[in-house]
């Protein structure tokens, strides 16, 4: 529940309007009650009436409510809100917007002017991007403190994985998101490749939709598996230092998922990698996938993950196989990769020991 009181009320209208703004009444739609309200609660409109500049207004103040639909929590619901201000008024007959904003952990309103876009300012860390290591064990400068940094990224997600939320609708929810969202595996499919793909025509992908709608019933299952997650944990979002710390950027997609998702994120690099140089997984890069899913074992011991992991190595699968944004690869290491997707979505269990047998 939020607390708006009149005086709360009363703050916002200058803010938004000016100082010459001030609160006349407020109460339930139909009902103005000049003694105003005690709680403003989720879902439930109150109509206000004001005056700015002599003029008398009325407005109806509402709030989202939350719910199982994509909308749990406020960023979802600030992103149904701003896509009805920035668009009603340019509806013919449609209700026109008087002003947006959003409450703030005491209770204040505080408006937006205008919006246009958003931004995030976030703090300034030490280190080189992680890649950068994985280019130069590629090189062949491998050193003993590459597999305890592979180390270090198992513990630290094993430590995020093990808060865990009952929450089985949120589960189903990130699933979906998976597989449907344009960010994720439908929209990587339609956008980040040719269609007709050289080496990979229009029915294999079909194909590949198709085997993942069986992913999602099996995957409804799992859903205590729901956990604290990064959810873009990758070489391009980790800051390593020469003292062998680490720090990550760009959380992604939701503070709940998927574990696997995590672990396949990071672990399909080290394979792209060692493709690019051997055309299979093996010598330094297969120490490190060995050393970071053995050691997430180890922290863990969540041996389930292996039933679920398949379509979240799809996902990555796409990203790292896309020519938009690995123009570079040879034939061969896509069509490695094409393969990879296709055979894993074959197994009940990802056999993650025998990683190399998916790639024919």
């Amino acid at each position: 529940m939020i607390e708006l009181r009149i005086e709360s009320i009363q703050a916002y209208l200058k803010k938004a309007f000016g100082e010459d703004a001030h609160l006349l009444a407020s109460g339930d739609i139909g009902q103005l009650d000049a003694q105003g309200m005690k709680g403003f609660g989720y879902g439930k409109p109150v109509l206000i009436k004001f005056e700015v500049d002599g003029e008398v207004r009325e407005a109806v103040l509402s709030i989202m409510k939350g719910d199982r639909y994509g909308h749990q929590f406020y960023w979802d619901r600030a992103a149904i809100l701003l896509f009805q201000y920035e668009t009603s008024a340019q509806m013919e007959r449609h209700v026109k917007p008087v002003g947006i904003g959003y409450v703030d952990v005491s209770d204040a309103m505080v408006p937006i002017q205008a919006p246009k876009e958003f931004f995030i300012l976030n703090e300034k860390l030490a280190g080189y991007d992680y890649f950068k290591d994985l280019d130069r064990i590629q090189s062949g400068y491998f050193r003993a403190d590459d597999l305890a940094m592979a180390q270090s990224f198992a513990q630290w997600i094993g430590r995020v994985h093990g808060e865990k939320k009952n929450d089985p609708p949120l589960y189903c929810r990130r699933v979906r998101n998976l597989i449907g969202a344009s960010e994720c595996i439908l929209g990587l499919i339609d956008e980040a490749f040719p269609h007709p793909m050289n080496g990979f025509s229009d029915d294999r992908f079909k194909r590949l939709e198709k085997r993942l709608v069986d992913w999602r019933w099996k995957l409804k299952k799992y859903t205590h598996r729901l956990s604290a997650v990064h959810g873009d944990f990758h070489p391009w979002n980790v800051l390593v230092t020469d003292a062998g710390e680490f720090s990550v950027l760009d959380r992604s997609r939701g503070q709940w998922g998927e574990p696997g998702d995590d672990l396949a994120t990071m672990s399909i690099n080290y394979l792209l990698w060692s493709l690019r140089k051997y055309g299979r997984l093996e010598g330094a890069f297969e120490q490190l996938y060995q050393t970071y899913l053995g050691e997430y074992l180890n922290q863990t011991g969540d041996v389930e993950v292996f039933e679920v992991i398949a379509p979240f190595f799809v996902f990555r699968g796409l990203v790292v196989a896309s020519p938009e944004w690995y123009p570079d690869h040879p034939t061969s290491v896509r069509s490695s990769l094409f393969h990879f997707m296709e055979n894993v979505l074959e197994d009940t269990v990802f056999d993650w020991e025998n990683i190399n047998k998916y790639l024919e």
